[in-house]
């Protein structure tokens, strides 16, 4: 039988120590001295610690990193909730109640539509006391919970809320400070001798999850599964295994998504890792939180094609560094800066609209340099229909 190019095959990698990823600001002991952190990590980093075991220039394609926890996908929290309660962009409000006082607001038509909750978050109280006592939300939801939001299910209490004793991220952060001492004497050095590195370290039970295609699920298989591997800063190491339980459970999940964008209709883009939306113009790079290519539905003068973004719900920007490679030698030197959508960001749109990064070649036959974002797992969606 001939194997399906396009399925993923699940693998976990669970930290045998502390892990460190640095985060894409410049960093020099002396000058500034606490070295910033990020994680999860980014494909970038997932990619170079497979590549480093298999000893290859692996031309490979992921997906994810994600968390696994008793033996399930867990992936970030959409951010259009405010506790429990979803929100909207203001016309679709509008739209369906033409008396709701938001008719009377004013915003610029030049930025996406701002959102509002509809209805009132069942947690928020009046009483200080009892708002001071409201439970903390995931900030990371089981697959099951997110198939549901992608059926147009609602979530229990259960599904947002943590359970006693956990906290909303499954890690915790440790500061490790170091010194470089003067040879010979018990001082520390003047320049260069004091700085300080974050280190993560994941909750018990808990491990990444990451979806490689055919080719390097083969490759990894006749190099040995499983096994451990250096992954990230300072060689701490994880030990890859072999999940095939987790293969149904984003197939079940892209299946849903994929159903959901066949509908046409009103739908939410759902971005579950980092979205890199970059644009070079006059030779300088922009980077924005929703695609370039997804032009607002609301036009601000007569003159503008509509398109189907109608609003977005995101955070800060997520910093990411990568690195230029020597063909010949395999030196390397640090890229520019790029700075990506945070996972769980959703979009709003009148209508689904694919990315331009899913298509590994341009209209006019050449190949598409972005397509090289998402073979490294960036700007993944899932699509929710939007129930009225």
């Amino acid at each position: 039988m001939t194997a399906n190019l396009n399925q993923v095959f699940w693998y976990t990698l669970t930290p045998l120590d502390v892990l460190m990823f640095r985060d894409a600001k410049p960093f020099t002991p002396g000058e500034r001295a606490w070295a910033g952190s990020v994680f999860p990590p980014n494909g970038h980093a997932i990619a170079g610690c497979l590549r480093g075991l298999l000893q290859t220039q692996h031309h490979l394609t992921l997906c994810g990193p994600f968390l696994c926890h008793d033996r399930a996908l867990h992936l970030p929290r959409p951010l259009h909730y405010i506790g429990t309660q979803p929100l909207a962009p203001v016309p679709w409000i509008q739209q369906q109640d033409p008396d709701h006082p938001s008719q009377q607001m004013l915003w610029d038509p030049r930025r996406p539509a701002p959102l509002l909750a509809p209805g009132q978050d069942p947690q928020d109280r009046a009483d200080g006391e009892e708002k001071a006592n409201r439970p903390e939300y995931r900030q990371y939801l089981a697959w099951e919970a997110v198939e549901r939001l992608l059926q147009g299910q609602s979530l229990t209490q259960e599904d947002w809320t943590c359970p006693p004793g956990q906290k909303p991220k499954p890690w915790t952060v440790e500061t490790r400070p170091h010194n470089a001492i003067q040879a010979g004497e018990r001082q520390v050095k003047d320049t260069d001798g004091y700085f300080v590195e974050n280190a993560v370290r994941l909750q018990e039970g808990w491990s990444l999850a990451i979806g490689v295609d055919h080719n390097t699920h083969k490759a990894l298989q006749n190099a040995g599964i499983p096994t451990s591997l250096r992954l990230g800063g300072e060689g701490h190491q994880a030990l890859l295994e072999r999940a095939d339980h987790l293969d149904p459970q984003w197939q079940g999940l892209q299946t849903q998504s994929h159903h959901n964008f066949a509908q046409g209709d009103r739908a939410l883009a759902y971005l579950v890792t980092p979205g890199v939306f970059e644009r070079k113009r006059n030779g300088v790079a922009t980077c924005q939180p929703w695609p370039w290519e997804w032009k607002l539905a609301h036009r601000s003068h007569a003159n503008q094609s509509p398109g189907p973004l109608v609003s977005v719900a995101t955070e800060r920007p997520v910093p990411i560094s990568c690195r230029f490679q020597d063909r010949h030698d395999g030196s390397s030197i640090p890229a520019p800066q790029v700075f990506a959508a945070p996972p769980g960001s959703v979009y709003y749109l009148n209508r689904p609209q694919p990315l331009f990064q899913d298509q590994p070649q341009t209209p006019q036959g050449r190949r598409n340099k972005t397509h090289n974002w998402r073979r490294l797992g960036y700007s993944e969606i899932l699509w929710i229909s939007y129930g009225v």
